[in-house]
C-alpha cells in the first residue's frame, strides 16, 4: 500500500499540473484583456523568461561540455562535465539573485538622476525597446545632477576643513587600492589598517569642526549633509560610549566568576534582548523629558547606548574566555595590579573586537529613525534618517528625487565602512566560539 502511495501522489501533481497550464496559463481567454494604463502587456511574458533562463543553462551544459572535454584531451584522463556544469547553474542562480535583490538599488539612484521629481510616471515611453517601455530598466530622456547639487546649495568649507576632506579622499583612495593589491596576494595588511586609521581620524576630526552656520541653503534640502555630520556626531560618541561601557561589563562577567548575582544578570541580559527596543519608547521619552534631554545629542546618545550592552557585554565575555588567563596571573606574579592587567594587557588584545562593537553600534544608528524622530525636533538637530523622512511628508510635492538623491549619498559612508572593515564584523561575530 505504501509503495502505491507515492506513484499516486505524483500522478495526482502531475495533473494538477497539467490542469492549470493548460486551463490558465496557455488558454488566452483566462488573461485579463484591460490592461494598466502606461503598462505594457506581452502574452505569455512568463514563457520568454522562462526560456531565456532555460538558454542560460543550455549555454552552461555547452561550455562544461566544451571545456571538460579539452581538458580530458589535454591531461589524458576522462572527466565528468556534471561537477562543472552544476557548479556553473549555481553561479547562475546566484547572479539572477543578486540582479533581483538589487534591481531596487537600481531604481533608486535612476530615480536620483531625474530631475522631474517624479518617481513613478503613467505615461509609457515609446523608444521601441521592450525593457524601457515597461520601464523594466529605468527610463532617463534628461538625466541631470540638479538633485544632488541642491543638497550641497549653501555649503561653506573652510581651508582647513577643505584640507581634512582631501586627506580622507586620499585615505579612502588608498585603502581600496591596497584592497585590490591584496586580491592579487600583495601582503598590504598594515598599510591597510594605518591608512583607515587616518580615514577615521579625518573624518572625526571633519565631524567635530562643522558648524550648523556653514550651512546657509535656503531650502531643507540643503541641510542635508549637516544631517550627515550630526549622524556621524551621534553614532560616533554611541559606538565610543558602547565600548566603554561592555569593556568594563564584559571584563567583570569573563574573569569575577564569583561576582555576587554574577549568572542572574548574565540571564537577564539575554532576557532583555527578546523584546524590541521601540518598546520602551514611552520610558525613555518621559525620563529625557524630565531630565530635560529632549531635542538633545545627549539624551539620544544616552538612549542609544543603553541597547548595546546586553549583547556587547556577551559578545565580550565570550572574547575574553578565549584568552588564556596565564597571561593575567603572570603580570600579577611580577606585581601588576589588576587595573593595569586589564589596561595594558587585555586592551590591547581586545582591539579587534572593540573596533567591532563600534561598527556594530554605529552602523546600528547610523539610519536609526523612530527614536530619532522622538527625541530631535529641530531641523538643525535631525539625523539622516528623520531628515529623508521630511522629503516624503511636503505639503504640495513630494520630492522623490532629492530623496533618492539623498538616499544614495546617506548610503555611501555604510557601504564603505562595511567594505573597509568587514573583516572586523566577521571575526566579532566569531569571537568567543572557539577555546583557545
Amino acid at each position: 500500500m505504501r509503495r502505491a502511495f507515492y506513484p499516486l501522489l505524483a500522478l495526482l501533481l502531475g495533473y494538477g499540473v497539467y490542469w492549470y497550464a493548460a486551463h490558465r496559463l496557455f488558454d488566452p481567454g483566462s488573461y485579463r484583456r484591460q490592461v494598466a494604463f502606461g503598462s505594457v502587456f506581452v502574452p505569455y511574458g512568463w514563457a520568454y523568461a522562462l526560456l531565456g533562463l532555460l538558454g542560460l543553462v543550455f549555454l552552461v551544459l555547452l561550455f562544461s561540455l566544451s571545456y571538460t572535454a579539452w581538458t580530458s584531451r589535454r591531461s589524458g584522463r576522462r572527466k565528468s562535465p556534471w561537477p562543472l556544469f552544476l557548479q556553473g547553474v549555481t553561479h547562475l542562480f546566484l547572479w539572477v539573485l543578486l540582479l533581483l535583490v538589487y534591481y531596487p538599488v537600481v531604481q533608486v539612484v535612476a530615480a536620483s538622476f531625474d530631475p522631474t521629481n517624479n518617481l513613478f510616471s503613467f505615461r509609457r515611453p515609446e523608444t521601441g525597446f521592450l525593457l524601457l517601455d515597461a520601464k523594466v530598466i529605468p527610463y532617463l530622456p534628461n538625466p541631470s545632477l540638479e538633485n544632488y547639487a541642491q543638497l550641497l546649495d549653501g555649503v561653506i568649507l573652510y581651508p582647513y576643513q577643505v584640507v581634512l576632506f582631501l586627506v580622507a579622499l586620499l585615505s579612502l583612495l588608498g585603502v581600496l587600492g591596497l584592497a585590490l593589491l591584496g586580491r592579487l596576494g600583495a601582503g598590504v595588511g598594515a598599510w591597510t589598517g594605518r591608512l583607515l586609521a587616518l580615514l577615521a581620524l579625518s573624518l572625526g576630526l571633519l565631524v567635530l569642526l562643522l558648524s550648523p552656520k556653514q550651512f546657509t541653503g535656503q531650502g531643507t534640502e540643503a541641510k542635508f549633509l549637516l544631517w550627515v555630520r550630526n549622524t556621524f556626531l551621534i553614532s560616533g560618541l554611541t559606538g565610543v560610549l558602547a565600548v566603554l561601557l561592555t569593556a568594563t561589563a564584559g571584563y567583570a562577567f569573563a574573569r569575577f566568576r564569583h561576582l555576587p548575582g554574577r549568572y542572574p544578570l548574565l540571564l537577564f541580559f539575554i532576557f532583555i534582548q527578546m523584546f524590541p527596543g521601540f518598546l520602551a519608547l514611552v520610558a525613555i521619552f518621559y525620563l529625557l523629558s524630565r531630565l530635560d534631554l529632549l531635542n538633545t545629542f545627549t539624551g539620544l546618545v544616552l538612549a542609544y547606548s543603553g541597547g548595546i550592552i546586553s549583547f556587547g557585554t556577551w559578545v565580550y565575555k565570550g572574547y575574553l574566555e578565549s584568552i588564556s588567563p596565564s597571561l593575567e596571573e603572570a603580570a600579577m606574579v611580577d606585581g601588576a595590579s589588576r587595573w593595569q592587567v586589564f589596561t595594558k594587557i587585555l586592551l590591547p588584545l581586545s582591539a579587534p573586537i572593540f573596533v567591532f562593537i563600534f561598527l556594530l553600534q554605529f552602523v546600528g544608528t547610523y539610519s536609526e529613525f523612530v527614536l530619532a524622530n522622538l527625541v530631535l525636533t529641530g531641523v538643525e538637530s535631525w539625523n539622516v534618517g528623520v531628515g529623508l523622512r521630511s522629503f516624503t511628508t511636503g505639503q504640495f510635492q513630494t520630492k522623490w528625487g532629492v530623496f533618492a538623491a539623498a538616499s544614495v549619498l546617506g548610503s555611501l559612508p555604510i557601504l564603505l565602512i562595511f567594505y573597509g572593515f568587514q573583516r572586523y564584523f566577521v571575526s566579532g561575530y566569531t569571537a568567543g566560539a572557539l577555546k583557545e
